[in-house]
Formats: C-alpha cells, structure tokens, sequence
C-alpha cells in the first residue's frame, strides 16, 4: 500500500494550480459562504499584532490579514504555492516541509502572537508539528485550527484514520488527495500532547445547511 504521508505531499504538488484557481475563483462554496469567513473573524477575534499562517497556500489570508495591518508571515511545503502567494504581494513567506518544521530545522521566526492552521493539518502525526508551533509562539499565544468537521465527513465510520478526498465537481484536474480524519476527542488529545489548552471550540454552520461546515478550535499555550 502506498504511503499515505508521500501521496498527500505529492498530491499537493500536483494539485497546487487547481487549488489557486478554486480559491481565487471563490469555487468551494463552503469556503465562500462559511469557512474563510469564520478563521478571519477567529484570527481578529485575538487581535494579534503578528501571526504565522501555517500551510498558508496562495496566500488569501496573509493578504487579509495584512490589509487590516497585521504582520503576516506563510509558510507552506508547495513551491507553487508560494511562488503565487509572493506574486499576489506576501513579502514574508517561504517553502518549509512539516517534517522541517516539527524538527525546528527551519528558521520561520518566533514570538508570534498567533498561529493559524486553516485546513492545513492534513497528516497523521501532527503533535510534533503542533509542539513545534507552541515553542514558536509568544507566552500568551495562541493558535487557531479550522478543519474539516469530523461528524459532518464521518459517512457513519467515527473513528481516526486515512479518508480519500478526490475533488468531484471541481473544476480542472486533479489527484485525489489522501487526508487523516481525527475525531473530536482526537483534535483534543492532540492539543493536549501538544502543551496546549482549549479556550473555545465552535461549529461554523450556514444557516441553509444541516451539518457545520468546519470544526474550529482556539488554543493557549499552557
């Protein structure tokens, strides 16, 4: 069996122009609708003067983020897509593997006030990375996940393990794209493990739909 760690970067890396085009195009409904609207407020909520966005993609929210004049530094394992998120204006942002960043042998800087996941926390083991992460905030920092909500994608299989995201109905060619799936009790395990305390958890749901369109969770450092 492939290695799902592997599939998952290189289907990044295949997919990573679709991607632009989805987001840039405001194609994935939900992230139009809900989602990229609910890590923005999550983010601003904290009124931080400086925040890394972890996975950063192309780059959307370090420009709104620096819009409202806060720093904003991405950092993302795609060269594609950082090399568009540079060319849209993100001065501070570069290409880092997680693995890079769980051994804290990449300098991304420190002392921020927030870091922001925004479905960016794909694999497996993520308690390294989210160490990691802690190490690099300010002492009262806090980092902001938003994920994909476990109930809502759970197709009645409640339980940690590799799922398979394969795009349908979205424009362009794409890889499907495995992903890990953690229950609710998993992401606060993880946390946890991680030298983190959870402050708030909310559902981002719109008001038409059935089912939150993500899982968001606030974090202090402990």
């Amino acid at each position: 069996m492939p290695n799902p760690e592997a599939t998952l970067l290189q289907s990044w890396h295949h997919n990573a122009q679709p991607w632009i085009d989805a987001v840039r195009s405001g194609a994935i409904e939900s992230r139009r609708q809900v989602t990229d609207q609910a890590i923005l407020l999550a983010v601003l909520g904290r009124q931080p003067g400086r925040v890394l966005d972890l996975g950063c993609g192309e780059g959307w929210l370090l420009r709104a983020l620096a819009d409202r004049g806060i720093e904003a530094v991405g950092v993302d394992g795609d060269a594609t897509l950082v090399e568009a998120a540079q060319a849209a204006g993100s001065r501070h942002v570069q290409v880092a593997s997680y693995a890079a960043l769980a051994a804290a042998s990449v300098d991304i800087g420190h002392d921020y006030d927030l870091v922001c996941a925004n479905f960016a926390l794909l694999h497996q083991d993520i308690i390294p990375l989210l160490s990691a992460m802690n190490a690099l905030l300010a002492p009262a920092g806090t980092l902001v996940i938003q994920t994909l909500h476990p109930w809502a994608v759970a197709a009645g299989d409640y339980q940690d393990g590799w799922r398979e995201e394969t795009f349908a109905g979205f424009p362009g060619q794409w890889q499907p794209m495995p992903w890990y799936m953690r229950t609710l009790s998993s992401w606060i395990n993880a946390l946890d493990m991680a030298g983190f305390t959870l402050g708030a958890l909310q559902e981002p749901q719109h008001p038409q739909s059935p089912v939150p369109q993500s899982l968001l969770l606030v974090a202090e450092r402990r």
